[in-house]
């Protein structure tokens, strides 16, 4: 683990204050978890992107909170979607020696046969959850897709029993999927006006209603 990120307590939440803080280059979060009561904080954004690029989305965080380190978790993040920066983070305090919950990126590795046929890959799920000491947090989830056929897919039954890592998702729990590719018919009645959208016709049956 890197050099501790320090911290500063955060009194307020008014939209002022935190608007304040991150024009001073501070990102809002809380700490919470184990031994460790929820607090509101503030970290340096430098020193989060630093040490992410250092340790990973998922690797364990030294925090420094009111002169006590803490091995901590980014739990969850808020981001501006246009700006790609952190708006909030929420840290989790964790026990180094007992497992925990934490959801994991989802790898697909290799190119599927059903792919090279003209079949589409969709991937239902990005995350998965497993259980894992802090200590052996992956940076992500692997799944072999090299051998999936067109109508195919992977779901988290399929794969539990071969994983090194206990998984907490349900069997059904759908990870990637090989679709059938679409025929011309299809593309083109995407393309067709419903029934209800087509335009009545002026003076259509007009003839019934005139006088002889």
């Amino acid at each position: 683990m890197s050099t501790a990120i320090q911290s500063k307590p955060r009194e307020t939440k008014t939209r002022s204050a935190l608007s304040a803080l991150r024009n001073e280059g501070y990102i809002p979060s809380v700490v919470y978890g184990y031994k460790t009561e929820s607090t509101p904080i503030a970290v340096r954004e430098r020193d989060l992107m630093s040490t992410l690029r250092e340790s990973g989305r998922n690797g364990v965080i030294k925090l420094e909170v009111d002169g006590k380190q803490l091995n901590v978790v980014l739990n969850d993040y808020q981001e501006d979607a246009l700006k790609g920066e952190i708006r909030h983070a929420d840290f989790l305090a964790i026990n180094m020696t007992e497992e925990l919950e934490i959801d994991v990126t989802v790898n697909l590795v290799g190119e599927s046969v059903g792919q090279k046929e003209g079949g589409v890959l969709q991937q239902p799920n990005h995350e998965v959850k497993i259980k894992v000491k802090p200590s052996d947090i992956p940076e992500a989830f692997d799944i072999d897709i090299t051998e999936l056929q067109i109508g195919e897919s992977i779901t988290v039954g399929d794969i539990r029993a071969k994983s090194k890592f206990e998984i907490v998702n349900d069997d059904d729990f759908a990870l990637v999927v090989i679709s059938s590719p679409r025929t011309e018919e299809e593309i083109e009645g995407d393309n067709l006006p419903d029934a209800e959208s087509q335009p009545e016709l002026v003076g259509e049956n007009q003839g019934d209603n005139k006088e002889d």
